[in-house]
């Protein structure tokens, strides 16, 4: 019996298990993220997050401690310089799992690991970006007319005027193609809201 046994074998023997947990941590410290299935990933983050704490302290013993799990020089040198730096104030949880739709091969339940401080979705530059956002208004056009008939009025001449008519009897048109946009536009808008 397994009783209060917490760890996940994942169904395989102890060596493969510690070699995938090894290849899966060196990637995720390579890329920063990676897609995997939702039970790897929750045995990734019990695997990796201990790793990220003793990079904090840059000394022999814990690169060779870390070096112990992951077997990979070019990434233990990647996590002591810089991520290090970047969770040095993070008092842990440095790994966020997203869970995503199902593989379709064999409807397992799929999940994005990723380190926090390198997500751009949830950090403070995308906060800064949405502030510059300019605001879309619909409207009629008649701003538009009404300033191309005052700049066309100082040089306008007999034959100028004559030529400004129809293009004021083409404003109603004008007028209605954006009533006929409307509709678009709040469908927009609903399909934003139940995307939230």
């Amino acid at each position: 019996m397994r009783h209060g046994k917490k760890v996940n074998h994942l169904g395989r023997t102890d060596s493969h298990r510690k070699a995938m947990m090894s290849n899966m941590a060196s990637s995720l410290i390579l890329h920063k993220r990676i897609t995997t299935t939702l039970a790897k990933a929750k045995a990734l983050r019990v695997y990796v997050e201990p790793l990220l704490t003793k990079s904090k302290n840059d000394t022999t013993h814990s690169r060779r401690t870390v070096f112990s799990y992951l077997q990979d020089k070019d990434t233990v040198n990647i996590l002591f310089r810089e991520i290090a730096e970047k969770i040095a104030n993070r008092p842990g949880g440095y790994t966020r799992i997203v869970k995503l739709e199902n593989r379709l091969g064999d409807n397992a339940e799929m999940a994005i690991i990723e380190l926090v401080d390198y997500n751009t979705v949830y950090g403070k530059d995308v906060a800064a970006k949405t502030e510059k956002k300019s605001r879309r208004r619909g409207g009629s056009g008649k701003g538009k007319a009404a300033a191309a008939t005052t700049e066309a009025a100082p040089a306008a001449t007999e034959e100028t005027a004559v030529e400004t008519a129809p293009v004021a009897e083409a404003a109603p048109a004008v007028e209605e193609a954006p009533e006929a946009e409307a509709p678009k536009a709040s469908d927009k808008e609903e399909n934003a809201e139940k995307g939230k």
